[in-house]
């Protein structure tokens, strides 16, 4: 079997569930050593890195809250400790509030920006200064509701609206440096939170299910496929790109 990922050092924000853990093992079993970011889930964050190790992969597990500078300095030094290097950067964490107008402070405005938005620049900025002469890749994961957003998801869907845009900007600066930029566009997955939150199970995950053609809910694994084509050599020829994984969800 060929490891599209071999020697490869990949550094996953917000990986301790959901999408982020997804992508963080499946980037493992494709032959890369994954720097599992987490910001509170300490437990949650070993496991997954137990997990990738009792199956011969390479993984650590560090604590930083991106949308603090100091956080992402640390994050990156420590990768960089480990692993020697960095060619992959997945920004993966993020706040999903819904909230409608009426009910929405400052306190979650800036929340949502913080880690979503200007997580995301933090670390790619601090992966670029650390990618060597051949390059990298970084995927930002946006959602569905970036182009079609629903009720009450006001602050989210604008913080993804931003990180599509913020893809198509860092693509057009750092392709020179041999960096590919590209977003992948999840839609309703099967995630602890998606369960935290409310979304499966009951009448509201049969509505959900009705505007998915392929008939189901994503699961981390859908998305993490992508993720593995876009930081391998496959996907050599793609930066810029926003690719909805949504089983045809609009």
């Amino acid at each position: 079997m060929t490891l599209k990922l071999k020697d490869k050092v990949a550094v996953i924000t917000g990986a301790a569930k959901g999408i982020g853990a997804g992508i963080a093992k499946a980037y493992a079993f494709s032959g890369a050593k994954v720097v599992v970011n987490y910001a509170k889930d300490k437990s949650r964050a070993e496991k997954v890195v137990e997990q990738i190790i009792e199956l011969s992969g390479k993984a650590i597990a560090v604590q930083a809250d991106v949308s603090k500078p100091a956080d992402v300095e640390r994050l990156f030094k420590e990768a960089i400790t480990a692993f020697d290097k960095i060619d992959i950067l997945v920004n993966n964490a993020g706040i999903y509030d819904v909230v409608m107008l009426e009910a929405l402070t400052i306190e979650v405005i800036q929340a949502n920006i913080n880690t979503n938005l200007i997580g995301t620049i933090l670390c790619a900025q601090k992966a670029v200064e650390l990618m060597g002469k051949n390059g990298g890749n970084i995927i930002n994961i946006s959602s569905t509701v970036s182009i079609n957003p629903m009720p009450g998801t006001l602050i989210y869907a604008a913080t993804k609206a931003a990180i599509d845009n913020v893809t198509k900007v860092l693509a057009k600066e750092l392709g020179s440096k041999k960096i590919r930029v590209n977003t992948i566009s999840p839609g309703i997955t099967e995630t602890e939170g998606s369960h935290e939150q409310g979304f499966m199970g009951g009448e509201w995950e049969a509505q959900l299910v009705a505007q998915v053609p392929l008939g189901r809910i994503g699961q981390p694994g859908d998305i993490a496929k992508v993720a593995v084509f876009l930081a391998s050599d496959d996907a050599a020829w793609v930066t810029g790109e926003r690719i909805q994984v949504s089983g045809g969800q609009l």
